[in-house]
Parts: structure tokens; C-alpha cells; sequence
């Protein structure tokens, strides 16, 4: 009996979830996320005692289930990564953005074996609608527009045609759009100098 009332209760409690599950998109979103492997098994072991090397924690990106919904864009102000210019980008003509800001705006929005291909080392080429003069855009792609991983988990973007109009202090933004599968930049203030 107790059995029966527990299954009619599960049901129950379910049919009045089911609702709000499936109004709420964000339990259909996705997102990536890193797995670290830390423990070894007994065969990564003994190979570490046989080749004489430490074991080396591992990590994985993987995918999985948001809880929460991905970051609304405002399509009034899209721009989710603002940053200013530094001199050393304007040289080597790559905006370095931060790892937070790649993976939370851009990367998410990736398929999960494009975005491995990028944690990996490779560079992945990206389309750049510049739409710093909203009437008359420019279009940066092919191979000249690359993101790549950098040592320390950042990011760069590197278009030298891009930044070629660019100075140092200069605020630009940027943000993925899923719409069209491209990057938007935008020069947002310019420092003018003397």
C-alpha cells in the first residue's frame, strides 16, 4: 500500500511540474563546462610508477544542462564584452578578451566540438560584422579572423585589418550572435589624440 501511494504521489507531483518544466526554456539550455580528473585509475597508477612520472590531474570540456538561462541579449545594447584597447593589442593587431567573458558570451553558444577544437590549441576562424557605423557594416572572415587559446586560459581575437583604425584607450564591444552564427564588434568611444 505504501508502495502504491508513493508511486501516486511521484505522478502527481510530476503532472503539476510538468508545466512549469516545459515553460521554462532554460532547462533546455546548454553550456560548457570544464570536468577535472583527479583521481587516477589503477592502470593510469602503475603506468606512472612504471615510467617513472607524476600523475597529471586531467581536464575535459564537457557539456551539460543550465540551470539557468543563457545571457539575455539587449539587442538596444548587445555589447556584452566592453573593453578598452591596450597598446600591446594595437601592435600585435589581437584583442585579448578574457576567459570568463569567451566562455560565458561566446563559447556557450558553440557547438561542443568546435569549442574542443579551440581548448585544444587550434585556432577556429570566425565571421566579424564591424558595425561601428551602423548604416554601412564591414565584414572581416575567412582566415584572417581567427580565436585562439592562449597560455593563461584568455582568449585573442586576431584581425589586423580590425584594429587597424584603432587607438590605444579606445572602448570597443563585443558579442556573439546566435542568430547568424558571427561575431559583432564596435568601436563604442574613441579617444582622440593629438
Amino acid at each position: 500500500m505504501l508502495g502504491f501511494l508513493l508511486l501516486f504521489f511521484s505522478i502527481l507531483f510530476s503532472w503539476e511540474l510538468y508545466p512549469l518544466l516545459v515553460s521554462q526554456k532554460s532547462l533546455l539550455t546548454m553550456k560548457k563546462t570544464f570536468f577535472y580528473g583527479f583521481f587516477s585509475s589503477k592502470t593510469e597508477e602503475e603506468t606512472c610508477k612504471v615510467n617513472n612520472t607524476p600523475r597529471v590531474a586531467t581536464r575535459e570540456l564537457v557539456e551539460i544542462r543550465d540551470l539557468y538561462p543563457a545571457p539575455k541579449i539587449d539587442l538596444k545594447n548587445p555589447w556584452q564584452i566592453k573593453k578598452k584597447i591596450t597598446r600591446d593589442e594595437i601592435i600585435v593587431g589581437m584583442l585579448v578578451i578574457p576567459f570568463f567573458e569567451t566562455f560565458e558570451y561566446i563559447i556557450r553558444y558553440w557547438t561542443l566540438d568546435i569549442s574542443k577544437s579551440l581548448e585544444n590549441g587550434c585556432k577556429v576562424c570566425v565571421d566579424v560584422w564591424d558595425v561601428t557605423e551602423e548604416n554601412v557594416p564591414k565584414k572581416y572572415e575567412g582566415g584572417s579572423v581567427c580565436l585562439k587559446k592562449l597560455y593563461n586560459d584568455d582568449y585573442s581575437l586576431s584581425c589586423i585589418e580590425l584594429f587597424s583604425g584603432l587607438s590605444v584607450g579606445d572602448e570597443i564591444g563585443l558579442y556573439w550572435d546566435p542568430r547568424s552564427s558571427n561575431l559583432m564588434f564596435k568601436l563604442l568611444s574613441h579617444v582622440h589624440t593629438l
